[in-house]
């Protein structure tokens, strides 16, 4: 094989160097992030956010539980129901997360962590059974605060945001848990298959209380 040329090797060095720039640039990076952010705030609401009682809001999540939740509906490890799309382009259609999860690289992933775990969570205003919400805190106190560290508010225990979450997708969430479809760890496990009916509700009811 011929050497190449020392002007010609300049020339395929600049332009690498050019393409790189581009595909690397913050600006490049910024576009690629806001469709990903406009798919899910069809969805979850404006910076994750949600308005839909049967959608979480994901604002404020730690990027690593974001991660590992976009992944386990990747490998279908969480039930994905159909929704309705609220907003958008796709308005009207219908939707899950695993269909929207399933394209989704693993950059993809990293950079929707990271840019909802800067979001701030927004407590939901809702309507609860303050009774219930006291026993549901002798629950959490109990049973729940090891993992779910101050009544459910901390993000970087890696656990999801528990308070002033929505009620309705929180019950939802605890029926899969109950019926084995979402998985868990074992050690939430045994204390999910001690949770009766009565408790459940007086769990979400809690933590919808708090603000």
């Amino acid at each position: 094989m011929r050497p190449m040329r020392r002007d010609a090797a300049n020339v395929l060095a600049s332009g690498c160097a050019a393409l790189a720039a581009v595909l690397f640039a913050p600006g490049a990076w910024a576009a690629d992030v806001n469709a990903l952010v406009e798919t899910c705030a069809s969805c979850h609401g404006n910076d994750g956010v949600s308005a839909e009682a049967d959608v979480p809001t994901i604002a404020g999540y730690s990027a690593q539980y974001i991660s590992e939740q976009l992944k386990a509906y990747q490998k279908k490890e969480r039930p994905c129901p159909e929704t309705d799309v609220r907003s958008g382009a796709k308005k009207g259609t219908k939707s899950d997360m695993c269909q929207v999860a399933k394209d989704l690289g693993d950059s993809d992933i990293d950079h929707l962590a990271s840019f909802f775990e800067k979001k701030k969570f927004v407590a939901a205003q809702q309507s609860f059974d303050a009774a219930l919400a006291a026993k549901g805190k002798e629950i959490h106190d109990a049973n729940c605060d090891k993992c779910h560290q101050q009544n459910g508010t901390r993000p970087d225990d890696d656990a999801g945001i528990l308070a002033g979450q929505r009620m309705q997708y929180l019950k939802a969430q605890f029926e899969d848990f109950k019926a084995g479809t979402r998985t868990m760890l074992k050690s939430m496990k045994t204390k999910i298959d001690k949770l009766q009916k009565e408790d459940v509700d007086a769990l979400v009811n809690y933590y919808g209380s708090l603000k």
